[in-house]
């Protein structure tokens, strides 16, 4: 079997599926240990596995010794989700390329099949390098399509059939075990019997040892298998001295253990004990990454628990609180706390999550503390409002949203919480308006929760997962609120609370200020202050760069705010490659509100549909700053189709709906109508914005060309470009629509580049022809395609996109074959052939 995996080295994944005793673990440990010169990392899989974070806290210990690059991203790593996200799985496996062969072992998979965490295992094997071989093992076929592998790898897998003992390895065993040689018929016997079956051998093996009757031990192989282990393993265990197997019951209680926890419930020598075990061979199994700790075969440990329940009742708890004190005494929290969860000490269970919870940083902590949290009884754990806060929180941050605002929203329904309490609350059920729709309580929240830490700066707060100091509730709402009033809208508004942010951010991780900062970016490029924008979009790049969290979430905003930027300067390349940063920043998070914004900023990016960048929406109902931005674009399409005007607006505000309502009286020659409407608009934000007074300037010089006030118009068109040039704005004209573009070209084309520019990109003339390609090329690739020509590396293409390596390579790999080339320099001849690229731009390069 070892050669059968040997050969399967060079594909990206084994499969050992096989029921319990069969062999699976003894095979793969065996193995690995037959290869020195890889560097394997094993992932025992618990039922606690379900929670991303804490299977991700797993990946990442088991790799960090031979791969030191995957625990510097540790901190982005482990942040909350339902899922492992795309990001994870692509940093994590980017992480083990160049370090030599690698083998993951992700063992005890059945524990978790159908969680959704099995098929994001499943997508990473698809991202691994050529250097890293995956192992799924299991007890159950997982499901998930394994004919690509067979068919594209030649996947190796081993099940019960190839594990099954033959006649020669029965042989060995019984004689290994039993000392003596055993007679051809009985070994048939035994083949026959157990199937060659692993545990059942090994059992034979045992009674025949321990037996004075090896004719009863072989009739007993009549019974089914459970029947076989049990009756086999009872006759193990009255074959053994009263003290060994008193130890044994006692160890029986135990998920794993060591020669000193050994001691600790014994009083027997601990690594004599379990050198006695391994020497018979009484299902003691080595744990992985855990030197010097072992733990029994699941079917025997099962046996000897239900044998000593049989005896005492009781005793399981006692031994498991003695446990707990020894393990929490040597600083191993998470085995002491569950021994004290099976022994149903729930009240110490609930103290020391408390107490845990006021050192917990990140996600898989927080997953822990949750796991514990919630198995304390509920109607013990509504006894203590902090443990019931606590819990919202943790659920929070490891992705359980909609639950965490239940909880919060009823814990804030009572009067039980003190005022401290309520401040944490308040705020984090203000941090809610990331991920949940309808904004407005987010807001709502933000602001109570502002006016209370206000009100009462010295109430005493308990200290929770590090982050209900005064100084990162403030900042926590703050943000929030400038956040939520983004998402509705109210850009004037929305500044100055993410303003105040930033500067709290100096109190926080580096994430917040990423956060704050990509938010504020966002507001200012919905402004149309592009400058502004860009400037604190590199600036939260270069520190993310620095801190090593270009991967992280919190840079989602600062990413869309670079593509909406890109849209509006006419750039839709750019805007395409970082939009795709942004969506899967958000995505990781599940930042929905985000997410839709990303989804507005497509439908700008390929406003004819031809070639979305993001083909689905994203759930649930749309924030109203995007439902009213894509109501007005879907006017923009109704008026560039002739179709009749919609009814008169309401609006009272300069917006996106009031510069579509305008532009379509315009269009109909309505100049009256428009000239009364302008009038009762107005525009709140002092400055006002660059968007509103480029998009006014607009609609009034269209309106004096209509009225035959030629000069007039050209002044104030003349007014629009000056305050666009400075932004570098293209998009308020390419909106409005070819009569005034028409203005820009006859007026100012001659006499102005910026003006050149604005007639070129509303025309299409920067969307070069492909009529030539089978397939078009996206704009994100049509980005990339104009580093070719350059000196640049790939790395270097990716540093400057701030991108990873692998996401360049994915896309060159998708330009080289719509382009039907080999490689770099032969992409860039056909894309000068195409007119993708000029000829003056290229010099040809070899990497």
């Amino acid at each position: 079997m070892r050669s059968r995996l040997d050969s399967g080295l060079d594909a990206p994944l084994s499969l050992v599926v096989a029921p319990a005793g069969a062999g699976k673990t003894v095979l793969l440990s065996q193995w690995i240990r037959s290869r020195p010169e890889l560097h394997s990392a094993w992932i025992d899989i618990t039922a606690d596995d379900a929670a991303p974070a804490v299977v991700a806290s797993r990946m990442v210990e088991a790799v960090s010794a031979f791969a030191p690059d995957v625990s510097r991203r540790r901190a982005y790593l482990l942040t909350g989700g339902a899922r492992l996200s795309e990001t994870f799985l692509e940093n994590f496996a980017q992480s083990l390329a160049g370090v030599g062969k690698v083998v993951l072992i992700f063992d005890d998979l059945e524990r978790i099949s159908g969680s959704p965490v099995v098929t994001d295992l499943w997508r990473l094997v698809d991202l691994l390098p050529p250097n890293v071989h995956a192992v799924f093992a299991s007890r159950v076929d997982l499901q998930l399509g394994w004919s690509r592998h067979r068919l594209g790898h030649g996947l190796v897998e081993i099940r019960q059939r190839e594990l099954a003992f033959d006649d020669e390895t029965t042989g060995a065993v019984l004689h290994r075990i039993t000392g003596r040689p055993v007679s051809p018929e009985t070994l048939t016997t035994v083949t026959e019997r157990t199937e060659g079956w692993a545990v059942g051998v090994q059992l034979t093996a045992l009674g025949f040892r321990f037996s004075e009757d090896p004719a009863r031990v072989v009739d007993a192989l009549l019974y089914s298998d459970q029947l076989v282990v049990e009756y086999m393993s009872e006759e193990v265990l009255e074959a053994l001295d009263a003290d060994r197997r008193d130890a044994l019951m006692r160890i029986a209680v135990l998920d794993k253990f060591s020669p000193d926890l050994v001691r600790e419930l014994t009083g027997m020598e601990g690594e004599q004990f379990i050198a006695g075990l391994e020497r018979d061979s009484l299902f003691v199994v080595s744990v992985a990454g855990r030197p010097g700790w072992h733990r029994l075969h699941p079917l025997f440990r099962d046996l000897l628990r239900r044998r000593l329940h049989a005896l005492d009742p009781h005793e399981e708890t006692e031994l498991l609180a003695s446990a707990a004190a020894w393990l929490l005494q040597r600083g191993e929290v998470e085995e002491g706390l569950e021994c004290l969860c099976r022994a149903g000490r729930w009240d110490v269970v609930l103290a020391r999550a408390l107490a845990e919870g006021e050192r917990a940083l990140d996600a898989a902590q927080a997953a822990v503390v949750r796991g514990w949290l919630e198995r304390v009884p509920a109607d013990l754990r509504a006894t203590s409002p902090r443990a019931e806060l606590l819990l919202a929180v943790t659920e929070e941050m490891t992705g359980r949203k909609t639950d965490a605002v239940e909880s919060l929203r009823d814990l804030l329904m009572n009067d039980r919480l003190s005022c401290g309490e309520r401040q944490i609350a308040l705020s984090h059920l203000a941090a809610g308006v990331q991920f949940l729709p309808h904004p407005e309580t987010s807001v709502d929240a933000a602001r109570r929760g502002l006016r209370l830490l206000d009100q009462e700066p010295d109430a005493r707060r308990p200290s929770l997962l590090g982050m209900t100091s005064r100084p990162m509730l403030t900042l926590m709402c703050e943000l929030s609120l400038g956040r939520g009033l983004l998402y509705l809208g109210d850009l004037v508004s929305a500044r100055s609370p993410l303003e105040i942010a930033i500067r709290h951010s100096e109190f926080a991780h580096t994430r917040h200020f990423l956060d704050a900062l990509g938010c504020l970016a966002l507001v200012n490029s919905f402004s149309g202050r592009l400058v502004e924008a860009t400037e604190q979009v590199e600036k939260s790049l270069a520190l993310a760069k620095e801190f090593r969290l270009l991967d992280d979430p919190s840079l989602s905003d600062a990413f869309a705010a670079r593509a909406l930027a890109g849209v509006l300067s006419g750039d839709l390349a750019a805007a395409a490659l970082s939009l795709e940063q942004a969506v899967v920043r958000a995505a990781a998070d599940e930042r929905t509100p985000l997410m839709w914004i990303a989804h507005l900023v497509a439908i700008l990016i390929d406003s004819d549909n031809t070639q979305p960048v993001i083909s689905a929406e994203p759930p649930g109902p749309p924030p109203p700053l995007v439902r009213r931005a894509m109501m007005a674009l879907e006017m923009r399409r109704a008026r560039f189709a002739g179709a009749p005007l919609p009814p008169p607006g309401t609006e009272s505000r300069w917006s996106p709906l009031a510069f579509e309502e305008l532009a379509g009286l315009l269009t109909g020659h309505r100049t009256d109508t428009a000239r009364a409407r302008l009038a009762r608009l107005r525009i709140d934000e002092s400055p006002p914005s660059p968007v509103a007074v480029v998009e006014r300037d607009i609609v009034v010089a269209w309106m004096w060309a209509l009225d035959g006030r030629r000069q007039s118009a050209r002044e104030r068109l003349g007014s629009a470009l000056t305050i666009a040039q400075a932004e570098g704005l293209v998009h308020p004209f390419v909106r409005a629509g070819e009569h005034v573009v028409g203005l820009v070209d006859d007026m100012f084309g001659a006499h102005s580049e910026f003006a050149r520019r604005v007639v070129h990109v509303a025309r299409g003339a920067t969307t070069r022809s492909q009529t030539a390609l089978l397939q078009e090329l996206t704009a994100r690739e049509l980005e990339l395609l104009a580093y070719l020509p350059s000196r640049l590396t790939i790395g270097d293409i990716a540093e400057r996109c701030y991108v990873s390596t692998n996401t360049v390579k994915t896309h060159l790999g998708h330009i080289y074959r719509k382009l039907s080339v080999p490689g770099r320099n032969a992409a860039v001849e056909r894309a000068i052939e195409l007119h993708l690229l000029q000829r003056r731009d290229a010099e040809p390069v070899s990497l």
